[in-house]
């Protein structure tokens, strides 16, 4: 059985990177502070009281994201923290750089972002890869996205700390993970987990009574089209805003012939 690599932010960025592409996940504790996790709750807080919530009575089992749980998604939108110091946060770059530019060399785009909350009684995810979208590969997929998780709390086995199966990234497809496969990343908060797209992952149970409350921002290489529309998720007026790298990382420069447009048109 492998077991999650555990580093500090100290840690060498060649290190982090390693342990990445090895174990397919990686933990890193110490990157965020008190005070910029306190401003993307604040920032977030109105969103997240408006998402909706199926309590477990009312959830149908099969769904793929469990009841008793909140997600917001357009991050870049509604929280320039986030955007600020998290999506082109220099440990997310060189996982990026490292793995993801041998397979698009032009470049790499945001994928996802989503707040989530994990509540008291919800149900463990189903395993899955972030991949899953680009059935054209063959398993083992080339690289084509990074994860990150940013632990605005604490992530414990009790409270739904993510599932992960290390290793998963470089099975075949006929390989199914056993029970003791399967752990858990259990971090403190100001922690960031890392993954491959490959790597089966999933939310944990919460049996806990506090929620938990991660932030996922995900990378693509910028040939395939981004599971998060970030061109319908970033209004033009916060787009003007942004600056040219996160104008770039989150898809609105061109990638080799791809994505060109028509200025006259958003006049």
């Amino acid at each position: 059985q492998m077991s999650i690599p555990l580093l500090s932010a100290g840690s060498p960025s060649s290190e982090i990177t390693e342990a990445l592409n090895e174990a397919g996940c990686v933990v890193v504790t110490g990157v965020t502070d008190a005070g910029l996790r306190q401003s993307i709750k604040d920032e977030l807080a109105l969103h997240m009281k408006k998402a909706r919530v199926i309590e477990i009575e009312k959830e149908d089992p099969t769904q793929f994201y469990p009841g008793r749980t909140r997600r917001v998604a357009g991050l870049v939108a509604r929280s320039p923290t986030i955007t600020d110091q998290l999506v082109a946060h220099p440990l997310s770059k060189q996982c990026c750089e490292t793995l993801l530019l041998p397979n698009g060399e032009f470049g790499y785009q945001l994928h996802i972002t989503a707040a989530l909350e994990v509540g008291p009684g919800a149900r463990g995810q189903v395993l899955h890869r972030e991949e899953d979208s680009f059935t054209f590969f063959p398993k083992p997929r080339p690289n084509l996205i990074v994860a990150s998780m940013w632990a605005i709390s604490d992530f414990r086995a009790d409270n739904g700390a993510t599932l992960l199966v290390p290793g998963s990234h470089k099975w075949p497809e006929d390989r199914i993970a056993k029970d003791e496969e399967i752990v858990q990343a259990e971090m403190p908060a100001g922690s960031v987990l890392f993954w491959m797209g490959g790597t089966l992952h999933g939310a944990g149970a919460n049996t806990a009574q506090d929620w938990r409350y991660g932030i996922i921002l995900t990378y693509s290489v910028g040939w395939v089209r981004q599971e998060e529309n970030q061109y319908l998720n970033i209004p033009p007026k916060r787009l003007a805003e942004l600056s040219p790298e996160i104008r770039q990382i989150t898809g609105f420069d061109m990638y080799r012939g791809l994505g060109f447009y028509d200025h006259s048109v958003r006049r």
